[in-house]
């Protein structure tokens, strides 16, 4: 759906005729996410690059009667940055400055377009630490962070990004600025609208200026991979180094992925045994005693028969390529067109989770090559079901959603979530209803006409107003 040429001319003059684009190549790459599942189809692109050029393209929208689409690192996986009905996607690429440091609070000020990484190696360089890790930093933006409340490889110790924002400054779908919590620890004046746009997925405003909390860098970190026999086994082996050691990350994975990874990539394998699955964990050794822990513990649960087979990592090298085993899955497992599920539930409610999910899954797609990953030590599980070569795109993925609803049946008799860190967007819309309750969900419809009465952010996604 093309725009109207005075509402063109209208974006041209608020941003620059340099920062409106309409040609088919920057509509195709601006107009997704990662997702494969979507045409993009939006109208125009605008690169606003200041605070007051994102207000006047949301209030001309509001009296053009366009949509807008918010665009990041384009890195998420529930097309929740997808535009495939004619909107107007606000690219924040060249809202990308760290604005200013404070030290005292251990805070940062970031524009929304910041990348991730960006935001680690600057607190890096202040001897600091940004503990919100993902495979894809190198190219996600806070923003979009914020807006999806991303997790990612450290929220075992570490949390989500809810909890590294301090401050935030957004532009509301009426077209008005709002400064939330004013970057304190402590406020305690009424309702924290902070929260209600972490996670929000642009469909309340688009958050233009965040003020990130930072913290010390953790010394001395140790990697190990350990190979279990069954999935039971890496809780067990969770429950055993978490009760006795600090972790930072507890990460799992499937022998296909490290199948995949490393013919992909040309890391060598852990070790030479194969195993069902993986465990990986991250520790800090603060001391030689932490270090000689780890090992104590590591071969009760040989003994125990949880382990089949472990390295330590025992240098920078080789704990990198530890860590490659579980980050690069999704980037090698994406030519195979997988369909995703990230669902999650109770830590205690894991193992028999597992184990229904593992039924459904091997009963329904017995020749799927299927793909197991996570974050488990914060009990979110992330489900890749493969394509066949030989099978057309449509076919596979109506196939996925013919068993979709028994996956999220699951979900919601161990009370878990449909989607634990990549968004509702349009990919999990549907199944809402699996997490939230109708009288939840018309609260949310409420908030939404709050700050967005004319419907111009981000719709479609998460619920439909009607």
């Amino acid at each position: 759906m093309a725009l109207a040429a005075a509402t063109l001319q209208a974006l041209v003059n608020i941003v620059g005729e340099s920062r409106v684009r309409v040609d088919e190549q920057s509509l195709a790459t601006w107009g997704v996410d990662w997702t494969k599942m979507y045409t993009p189809a939006p109208s125009a692109i605008v690169f606003p690059s200041s605070i007051e050029q994102v207000q006047a393209v949301v209030r001309l929208a509001n009296e053009a009667g366009f949509a807008i689409v918010p665009s990041g690192g384009r890195t998420g996986l529930s097309a929740g940055a997808v535009a495939a009905n004619g909107e107007v996607v606000v690219s924040f690429d060249y809202l990308n400055k760290i604005t200013e440091f404070i030290a005292e609070d251990r805070a940062v000020r970031i524009q929304a377009g910041v990348v991730t990484e960006q935001l680690q190696n600057f607190a890096e360089e202040k001897g600091l630490y940004y503990p919100v890790d993902f495979a894809s930093a190198g190219s996600s933006q806070l923003g979009g962070n914020i807006g999806t409340n991303a997790g990612g490889i450290k929220v075992i110790k570490y949390g989500m990004t809810r909890n590294w924002v301090l401050g935030l400054k957004v532009v509301t779908g009426k077209g008005d600025i709002l400064e939330l919590n004013k970057d304190m620890i402590k406020n305690a004046t009424g309702y924290d609208l902070r929260h209600l746009f972490i996670g929000a997925e642009g469909t309340l405003g688009l958050v233009v200026e965040a003020t990130m909390k930072l913290d010390r860098a953790p010394r001395n970190l140790q990697v190990m991979v350990l190979g279990t026999p069954d999935f039971p086994s890496v809780m067990n082996v969770l429950r055993e180094f978490q009760a006795r050691l600090d972790l930072t990350a507890f990460e799992f994975f499937s022998e296909l992925s490290v199948q995949i990874v490393t013919a992909h990539s040309g890391i060598p394998r852990p070790f030479e045994s194969a195993t069902p699955f993986y465990a990986l964990l991250e520790f800090e050794a603060l001391s030689e005693a932490m270090s000689d822990e780890a090992m104590t513990i590591f071969e009760h649960c040989v003994e125990q028969g949880w382990v089949v087979d472990g390295v330590l990592g025992q240098s920078e090298t080789q704990a990198k390529n530890l860590w490659r085993l579980r980050e690069d899955i999704s980037e090698t497992i994406a030519p195979f067109t997988p369909y995703k599920n990230d669902i999650s539930v109770m830590i205690a409610r894991v193992p028999a989770f597992i184990a229904d999910i593992d039924a459904i899954v091997s009963s329904q797609y017995p020749d799927f090559r299927v793909v197991w990953f996570g974050h488990i030590g914060d009990g979110n599980l992330h489900l890749n079901i493969l394509k066949p070569d030989a099978m057309d795109k449509a076919v596979f993925f109506a196939k996925c959603k013919e068993v979709n609803v028994q996956v999220f049946e699951t979900v919601q008799k161990y009370n878990g979530s449909v989607s634990a860190e990549h968004g509702v967007g349009m990919t999990k819309k549907a199944y809402l209803t699996y997490t939230r309750s109708p009288v939840e969900i018309e609260y949310l419809r409420a908030i939404k006409q709050v700050f967005d009465p004319n419907g111009v952010m981000n719709p479609g996604k998460i619920f439909d107003l009607a």
